[in-house]
């Protein structure tokens, strides 16, 4: 498919999600969307890297603004192609990646192909499998062989944030507590120790603990510790000898990776568990004091707009505020409305979106 990045940003964003680009099968998205910016731009480098496209001016400029967006979705659900229709008066579009994240992409794209003369240096990074397991993450293939690519002043993500600057983001940590008992035949229940039965004081402390708040730069993070899978049991009559309930913590960005695990080893202090850490993530402080980032508020602002929120999940801006580059969430759809079989966004948020982007990425006043 050709794509036609001058069109408007709406009839780009169907366009976009009527190519089925599920992770780890980008290609043909990829394609698409290399060939249009070597065709339809000007005084881009533009570069090919596996499923990855990065584009970039060098115009010498004092300021230097990445946006990215991922160009993979979670697998079709009867929802592609895209349908455009009205309900309760406001236009919409419906389709798989509408909201995560193609018309994120396509307002970058929209903008790369009609912006004559920016007011700051652009990097376009359009990345793939960001869906799945972090060790597949297209723009984490950058970052380790591309680095310098990601370099910037303010780094915008794509990500569906109902035309809010959605902040940061949380960290992430992931942890399994196994408990240990004594295997035995059911009927003779006292001859063993129910591993499963040892999950009681580790359930208690979860629905006990009090998340707590915390406000950075004017931006509510709000933390979570929940079970989120519990497993034991050999079979119909056996007491098990062991089971174990995974736990997420959802952390503010204040807090490092380390500082979390100490914080769940405390919450469990005292039980009798193995505690094996599976995952984790850093989060990503809002950066909203740099100037670069307090520029794009102001523009935002000055649509109307709310303005800055925290984001409450994980999202790539860690990987940039890892480097000392401020980053935020912005972008249209509802994000409550991602994966979802009816995902959908309204179109007066791709236009609006598109416009307040605008306005922050010519005006040489901000």
């Amino acid at each position: 498919m050709t794509l036609d990045l001058r069109a408007d940003p709406i009839a780009l964003t169907a366009a976009l999600v009527d190519i089925p680009s599920v992770s780890r099968d980008e290609a043909a998205i990829t394609d698409a969307v290399e060939t249009a910016l070597r065709t339809q731009t000007t005084g881009f480098e533009v570069l090919r890297h596996g499923n990855v496209v990065l584009a970039r001016t060098d115009r010498g400029l004092p300021t230097r603004v990445v946006l990215a967006g991922h160009l993979d979705t979670v697998p079709i659900a009867d929802n592609v192609p895209s349908r455009r229709t009205v309900e309760n008066g406001a236009e919409v579009l419906y389709g798989c990646g509408t909201v995560d994240m193609k018309s994120g992409d396509a307002v970058f794209l929209h903008l790369a192909a009609t912006i004559a003369e920016p007011a700051h240096d652009l990097t376009l990074i359009f990345y793939d499998c960001e869906e799945i397991a972090a060790e597949f993450n297209g723009l984490a293939a950058i970052e380790r062989e591309l680095p310098y690519w990601l370099d910037g002043d303010l780094a915008i993500l794509g990500e569906p944030s109902g035309g809010w600057i959605e902040a940061g983001c949380q960290g992430t940590l992931r942890v399994r507590l196994r408990t240990a008992g004594v295997r035995a035949h059911s009927a003779r229940s006292w001859l063993g120790d129910n591993a499963i039965h040892r999950l009681a004081p580790i359930l208690r402390r979860l629905s006990e603990y009090e998340a707590r708040r915390v406000d950075i730069d004017g931006c509510e993070y709000r933390e979570g510790l929940s079970a989120i899978r519990v497993g034991g049991g050999v079979a119909g009559n056996v007491v098990p000898d062991i089971a174990e309930v995974e736990v997420n913590f959802r952390f503010a960005p204040d807090r490092s990776v380390d500082q979390a695990v100490e914080h769940v080893r405390e919450v469990f202090a005292g039980l009798e568990v193995d505690f094996e850490v599976t995952d984790s993530a850093p989060g990503a402080l809002p950066g909203l004091t740099a100037p670069a980032a307090q520029r794009l508020v102001t523009a935002v602002r000055a649509h109307g707009s709310a303005g800055v929120r925290a984001k409450y999940g994980w999202t790539d801006v860690s990987r940039f505020a890892a480097r000392g580059i401020p980053a935020v969430n912005f972008g249209p759809g509802d994000p409550n409305l991602a994966h979802k079989r009816d995902e959908h966004v309204p179109l007066t948020q791709i236009t609006a979106v598109t416009a307040m982007l605008r306005d922050y990425l010519t005006d040489t006043a901000l």
